[in-house]
């Protein structure tokens, strides 16, 4: 399956843990591979129930990796974003079990994006 997210900062995680727990119901497989083909940004598991998890995540990695300071700034501006992307990863396996995701009590599924506003394709399959 596959589905479009429209991200609307530069930088924001996005929760898609309703779309993907959607799609793998009732499904039988033993994993859930979550997966975005873009070098910006990235999926992440982490708690979705405080949204302030999400903005703390997205401050420390802007004090970690600032804008305009690396060689692929002179090109287009944004090479911190590559370096964020490529630290979290653009993809998640998670447990499937018994067509559930086997996610804990606070975790979520979000799509981190790093250079938006952009259109994002995410990719989920059952293994």
């Amino acid at each position: 399956m596959e589905f479009l997210i429209r991200t609307s900062k530069r930088e924001e995680i996005v929760d898609i843990t309703e779309q993907v727990r959607e799609f793998a119901k009732g499904k039988d497989g033993k994993a859930c591979l979550v997966y975005t083909p873009h070098a910006t940004c990235s999926i992440i598991v982490n708690e979705n129930y405080d949204e302030a998890v999400c903005e703390d995540i997205l401050n420390y990695l802007k004090n970690q990796i600032p804008q305009g300071k690396w060689e692929h700034d002179k090109i287009d501006d944004n090479a911190d974003s590559h370096i964020k992307a490529s630290i979290i990863g653009p993809g998640q396996l998670i447990p499937l079990e018994n067509g559930k995701l086997g996610l804990g009590k606070w975790q979520g599924i979000g799509l981190a994006e790093f250079d938006g506003p952009r259109e994002r394709r995410v990719i989920v399959e059952i293994l």
